[in-house]
């Protein structure tokens, strides 16, 4: 099967003996993308640009076919890394601060947390405790202000701007001139933090803002696309030019971070791990057109069709994870958090549970499953691409999803039909109803909030 998420993870101890550094934990470089379609990567399916340090990447290590993120839409699924727990425990279930009720909505959206609940326990703050030095470098988007800024949740440092490829300005991040790249911008910072903690455990987590819109590509990088564009026709189902050519400032990022990595002797003893926060943007969303196209998935961010939460899943952990490998087992970011707490020799805080479990029988060759029945998603909201508040459920190949709005069923065979073309609920009503009840009873036994009927 193959896995969407790239975990780096180092060990650094250039000046100590060899036995202390074999003691030491890995290091680990989390890089997400925003946005970015399960089909965007060379490794999996064509398209107008390339990804040739992406798909090294995926050499290198193994790649999910089958990796999932936790929600349609970008905080659920940060959440959802930074804590190890489905966004509906959370009550953290879309993109803060959260789309406003419309008069023409059957149903009144949940009120969502306003930032990641201060109880939970971040990555950050359970590396630290484990002597990491914690970077981010990048889009948090779980809460504004003092309180619920990274550095309030167990980062050391904090690099962060969004909004703007150009001119951009957060909160501690500016543009030095007018032609300075966001996405180049941030991976020097990273790589400048790299340096400065080589000789300890690091956990470099950097968020891009790419593939975002509003897209704002480097001139000459979309002048050379649009000439490729010209020259393919209609053979690409892929080939936005402006697209590509953010896709491929990206892809210079990984490049640039895996380089470091080798200048520094840390390649060897570095987990490394890619993703997306949801899948790529299909339809046209206010004044823009859609970005990627996810087939043959259908549609994209903001529905629970594949297209909106299948993502690229790439991990590359070198003595631990043998190059080349392709593994369909169903994964999903909650999982990442369990992975990465594992692989650091950290621990779980047992006053709460988790719903992702360790990958590292995977990632070792050591099994072919795990150990769990069912993936659960949670999405009561209307989003901004058309999405209306449904849930979902994949058991095996097959994959339920229930409209909040008027109880509808549609009942999918993944294997046969990775499209979601034919709805099979009528076919199959024992499946259809068993899967129904399992999802109604999780949501139960999380207390997931529900949208409710107006007045």
């Amino acid at each position: 099967m193959l896995c969407r998420l790239t975990i780096l993870v180092l060990v650094v101890g250039v000046m100590l003996p060899g036995p202390v550094r074999a003691q030491m934990p890995p290091n680990i470089v989390l890089i997400v993308a925003d946005d970015l379609g399960w089909a965007d990567l060379s490794c999996f399916a064509p398209s107008l640009w390339h990804t040739p340090n992406l798909d090294r990447l995926a050499r290198e290590g193994i790649r999910f076919t089958d990796g999932y993120a936790a929600s349609c839409v970008c905080s659920p699924t940060r959440a959802a890394l930074m804590t190890g727990r489905h966004p509906a425990r959370l009550h953290l279930t879309t993109f803060l601060p959260g789309r406003k009720d419309w008069p023409d909505q059957k149903l009144l959206q949940p009120v969502i947390r306003p930032a990641l609940p201060k109880e939970e326990v971040t990555l950050a703050e359970l590396l630290k405790a484990r002597g990491y030095v914690c970077g981010h470098f990048g889009k948090w988007h779980l809460g504004e202000g003092p309180e619920a800024s990274p550095l309030a949740r167990g980062f050391d440092v904090y690099r962060g701007a969004v909004g703007r490829y150009f001119r951009f300005k957060g909160p501690n991040l500016v543009a030095r001139d007018e032609q300075e790249y966001l996405t180049d911008r941030l991976t020097e910072e990273a790589e400048r933090f790299l340096e400065a903690h080589r000789d300890r455990p690091f956990f470099l987590y950097l968020p891009h803002f790419a593939v975002h819109i509003p897209l704002e590509a480097k001139p000459e990088l979309l002048a050379h696309y649009q000439r490729k564009a010209a020259q393919a026709g209609n053979d690409l189902v892929r080939k936005n030019p402006h697209y590509a050519a953010v896709v491929h400032s990206l892809d210079e990022s990984v490049g640039r971070i895996l380089k470091k990595l080798d200048d520094l002797g840390l390649r060897e003893r570095t987990l490394v791990v890619f993703t997306s926060d949801n899948g790529g943007l299909s339809v046209v969303e206010g004044p823009h057109t859609p970005a990627t196209s996810n087939a043959p998935l259908r549609l994209g961010k903001g529905y629970l069709y594949e297209g909106g939460i299948r993502v690229p899943l790439l991990i590359r952990w070198p003595g631990v994870v043998a190059p080349t490998q392709v593994c369909s087992v169903p994964v999903r970011s909650e999982d990442l958090f369990v992975t990465l707490v594992e692989a650091a020799g950290a621990h779980l805080p047992k006053d709460r549970e988790f719903d992702g479990v360790s990958l590292l029988s995977l990632l070792r060759g050591q099994a072919q499953q795990l150990r769990r029945d069912y993936l659960y998603w949670h999405f009561p909201h209307y989003s901004n691409q058309g999405g209306k508040p449904c849930g979902a459920i994949r058991f095996r190949d097959w994959k339920l999803i229930e409209h909040y709005e008027d109880g509808e069923l549609e009942l999918y065979n993944l294997r046969d039909d990775l499209g979601e073309t034919r709805n099979v609920a009528a076919q199959h009503p024992d499946l259809r109803d068993e899967l129904q009840r399992e999802l109604a009873h999780w949501r139960q036994r999380i207390r997931a909030p529900m949208p409710r009927p107006r007045d």
